[in-house]
């Protein structure tokens, strides 16, 4: 940088017109208080276009001098540098003319600036007029090395010179990089990190701009929706109302006409089928009733034969039981005679008591044999007459009081017909607890009914809903039996869920879950399998009445056996309690003997006729008996073919009134079905009776009452729901839609410039670290240096930088001086003494202004040598001269005389005398060489 060599002042201040010579090292102004050293500072400050100190500006200055214009002109060096350039090229003189022209403009004070080759006085640079603006003029300064950074070192507050070392790591980073940095770096960075954020706050504001234009979008969407959604239900409503609807009721109609119409043809088909199968039915049934006729007449004519033969016999029985017993009184006569002399009165009369008591007892016997005999008889009669299966009293009694009540009824045994007899045990274990099932002929009588039993305590069911039984399902137990009247669902049901199998291992094959049932009545379910027990006597069907006929049979025979074995017994009891009470009466055996002799012989005699009479009666009744059985055999079978034949006329007949009745009701309803088709189908399109449309209907709607619903769902929702029924906005929507698109194309874009912008940020960033870092090593080779200098030891390290803001902004420059080898003290920490105070400082200052491209310069330090003392005065001054810098150094009058021992020039101000216009001219002191 270049060194000042003369400076002329005119009307600055109060002083009018004055030159000093500069050309020293080290120029020390002094004066006391208020004589002029700031004011010669600011006039420097002013010709270099730098800022006054303090709050004082150059208006301050020529307005107390009442002058319409000021002049401040410098004569500086111009030597070339190392590189060889000149500070003020193209001037290529040794020295340069730096001029400042002040003058009065319309009420305000401007400034005229020039740069002119060599030692130009002030008169001829009025009339050259050659000037230039400030910006240019500073412009050319800072290209003879005034920089903005050094103008700012320049335009360092009083007292703030040697105040450098109080300065915060972070400002004396920022000073520093002001200084040596290079200012299009820090520029490009500053701009760069203001476009990112300009960049990120209108990302940012478009982000917002957007989330709000989602937001309204998003709630015009919606409103679209229930727009559309309010016009579909609407549409639909309408097309419900006026056409589906219709439409539906009329394939409803025409579906139920032509299903009618065909159900009416199998109706009618059936009745012809039944009414057929009802003649024929009738035609049979006289048939067998002609066949029962003759039978009966057999019948009785073999019964009468029957009797006649049992008469015989009977007969000839009693006849050869007389001859017997005179033949067997004879015998007892006889032997009467030969014992009764030896015979004991007592042990007579208890022989005659244990006799009497035989012949009660026997009496009893046949008594009960009797009683036995009769019953079994009218239990054979009823099964014949096949008047239902046995009953316990219980029972008997329950339906004794359903007959006094006038409930009309039957058991379960009544209708049950088992089809198959292999299965019969099987069934029969299965209704085993239903065998004695009471069934009401009239559902009616129910409530009834069940009071009855509630009162008799009726342990079995009473049943009044019955229904026909459905179609047996193949294979299932329900299939081997046969329903002669409507019967429980359940028990239908029951049947057949039970599959037949042959034995367990037949069931291999079924499925998991299946319920089935063998022919020993081995039964398995859900809960698993066991045995239900085969039945001692059958209930069901006409396999159990012959099984009881058989059995009755047999029963009856026994006990005839048992009473006519019986008889002989009892017989010979009375006979034997007579003789004993004869003895009793008296011993007159011989003379009865004697008397009967002729009666006894005649016995004799007819004994072998009457035996043959007997055995021929006998004979006779068998044959007549046998041919009894076998007519009531022959008539139970016609009396069983007559009872399915009438119960099947009954139930066709019944079936017929049934379709008889059902039939006129349903012609009827028929009839007003067309009428509605065609009401309905007048005056509709053909197209809307097209089966493939109608069947789309269905298939969405199916039948009428459900499109109806939905017609009805449709109306209430459309009642009470909040809908949009404004159609613009779909309009609305579709706009903030394509704005929505934009404004998203539009935070891509911003998105991708802000991401160059954070590239371009980053890379500024690093070339501004990159140059910070070189500056910071720049300014720390120069505090070494001046640091052995001053003889002091300087350690600045490079602070740690990252490449982002945060590490920027936290960066410091943490300068360390040792000053005699006491130990680092750090910029103010407290430690250092007021001498070393102002040498850190002047090291800090000082090497600001180094730079090995333009070395020299020129320096303004005020009071430096305030409160130091001698060696420390001393000691700054010597740093001072091993400076290759020139300073302007002001100091008070006050200060110890060591204070001008550095100085090669020294100024001396004085104060302007009362009364007086203009202040004294500076005085000049320059030390001899």
């Amino acid at each position: 940088m270049f060194h000042i060599k003369q400076l002329e002042l005119v009307h600055w201040d109060f002083w009018r017109r004055f030159t000093l010579p500069l050309d020293a090292q080290i120029i020390t102004i002094v004066g006391p208080n208020g004589s002029g050293k700031t004011t010669l500072l600011d006039a420097l400050r002013t010709l270099f276009a730098l800022r006054c100190s303090g709050k004082r500006d150059f208006r301050r200055y020529v307005r107390r001098a009442d002058r319409d214009f000021a002049w401040i002109r410098a004569v500086v060096a111009n030597v070339p540098g190392g590189t060889g350039k000149r500070p003020f090229f193209p001037c290529i003189h040794d020295e340069v003319t730096l001029a400042c022209r002040i003058r009065r403009a319309g009420g305000d004070w401007t400034r005229d600036y020039a740069i002119v080759d060599g030692n130009v006085a002030i008169e001829q640079l009025e009339e050259a007029g050659d000037w230039a603006g400030l910006r240019d003029y500073q412009n050319r300064l800072a290209w003879g090395g005034l920089t903005p950074a050094i103008a700012k070192v320049l335009s360092l507050e009083q007292g703030d010179t040697d105040k450098l070392c109080e300065y915060s790591p972070r400002a004396l980073l920022d000073l520093v990089f002001d200084v040596f940095g290079d200012k299009e770096v820090l520029d490009n960075y500053q701009a760069a990190r203001e476009e990112q954020k300009s960049a990120e706050r209108e990302l940012e504001s478009i982000g917002l701009d957007l989330d709000r234009l989602r937001t309204q979008a998003e709630a015009k969407r919606m409103e679209a929706d229930n727009y559309l959604e309010w016009k579909q239900h609407s549409d639909e409503a309408h097309a419900l109302e006026s056409e589906i609807v219709p439409r539906l009721e009329v394939a409803e109609l025409t579906r139920e006409t032509e299903g009618e119409r065909n159900g009416l043809a199998r109706l009618r088909e059936d009745v012809r089928r039944l009414r057929f199968e009802h003649d024929a039915a009738t035609a049979r049934l006289d048939t067998v009733k002609s066949e029962r006729d003759a039978a009966r007449g057999a019948l009785d004519a073999a019964r009468a034969t029957e009797k006649a033969a049992e008469a015989e016999q009977l007969a000839a029985h009693d006849a050869l039981r007389d001859i017997e017993r005179l033949l067997d009184e004879e015998r007892k006569l006889r032997d009467r005679v030969a014992s009764e002399h030896g015979a004991d009165a007592l042990a007579l009369e208890a022989e005659h008591a244990d006799a009497e008591s035989a012949v009660a007892k026997l009496v009893a016997e046949e008594r009960a044999l009797v009683q036995r005999f009769e019953e079994k008889t009218e239990a054979l009669r009823a099964a014949r007459e096949r008047r239902g299966a046995p009953s316990d009293r219980e029972v008997s009694e329950f339906r004794a009081q359903l007959d006094e009540a006038g409930i009309a009824h039957s058991a379960l045994s009544d209708v049950v017909e088992v089809t198959d007899a292999a299965w019969q045990a099987a069934l029969e274990a299965v209704l085993r607890p239903y065998r004695h099932l009471i069934l009401l002929e009239r559902e009616d009588d129910r409530h009834a009914a069940w009071a009855l039993g509630e009162r008799a305590r009726f342990r079995h069911f009473i049943v009044a809903e019955r229904e026909s039984a459905p179609a047996a399902r193949t294979g299932s137990l329900a299939e081997v039996v046969r329903f002669a009247a409507p019967v429980p669902r359940w028990l239908c049901d029951l049947l057949n869920r039970m599959q037949r199998v042959d034995d367990a291992e037949a069931a291999r094959s079924l499925p998991r879950d299946a319920e089935w049932i063998t022919r020993d009545a081995y039964h398995k379910e859900r809960r698993g399998a066991r045995h239900l027990g085969r039945p001692s006597e059958f209930h069901f069907g006409e396999l159990a009445r012959q099984a009881r006929i058989a059995q009755l049979g047999s029963d009856i025979s026994a006990l005839d056996t048992a009473r006519r074995a019986l008889s002989p017994k009892l017989d010979a009891a009375r006979e034997k309690v007579a003789g004993l009470r004869a003895r009793l009466l008296g011993l007159q055996s011989a003379s009865l003997l004697a008397a009967r002799s002729a009666e006894f012989a005649e016995a004799a005699a007819a004994l072998p006729a009457a035996r043959e009479r007997g055995s021929a009666a006998e004979a006779a009744r068998d044959v007549a008996r046998r041919e009894v059985e076998g007519l009531n055999e022959n008539l139970r079978g016609i009396e069983v073919e007559s009872d399915r034949r009438r119960r099947e006329i009954d139930d066709s007949g019944r079936r017929l009134r049934e379709l008889s009745q059902e039939s006129a009701p349903r012609r009827a309803e028929q009839a007003r079905r067309l009428l509605r088709l065609r009401s309905r189908r007048r005056g509709m399109p053909a197209h809307w009776l097209d089966p493939q449309e109608l069947a789309q209907l269905t298939e969405r709607y199916g039948d009428t009452r459900a499109a109806r619903r939905e017609l009805e769902r449709l109306r209430t929702l459309l009642a009470r729901g909040d809908w949009i029924t404004d159609p613009s906005a779909l309009t609305l929507r579709e706009r903030l839609r394509d704005d929505l698109t934009k404004r998203e194309q539009d935070y891509a874009a911003r998105q991708g410039y802000c991401a160059t912008a954070q590239r371009l940020t980053d890379d500024a960033r690093s070339a501004y670290i990159a140059k910070l870092r070189a500056t910071v090593r720049q300014y720390a080779k120069n505090l070494r240096a001046l640091g052995e200098l001053a003889g002091v030891g300087v350690d600045c390290p490079t602070p740690h930088l990252d490449n982002d803001d945060l590490s920027l902004a936290q960066a410091g420059l943490d300068v360390s001086f040792d000053f005699d080898r006491k130990g680092a003290v750090g910029l103010n920490d407290g430690e250092a003494s007021g001498g070393q105070q102002v040498m850190k400082s002047l090291i800090l200052l000082i090497a600001l202004l180094m730079d090995d491209s333009r070395p020299g310069g020129f320096v303004f330090i005020d009071e430096p040598f305030a409160h130091l003392d001698v060696a420390n005065i001393d000691r700054v001054g010597r740093f001072l001269g091993a400076t290759r810098a020139q300073y302007l150094i002001t100091t008070p009058v006050t200060h110890n005389a060591n204070v001008f021992a550095p100085a090669q020039l020294t100024l001396v101000t004085s104060k302007k005398a009362p009364g007086e216009g203009w202040a004294p001219p500076i005085g000049v002191l320059k030390r001899a060489r």
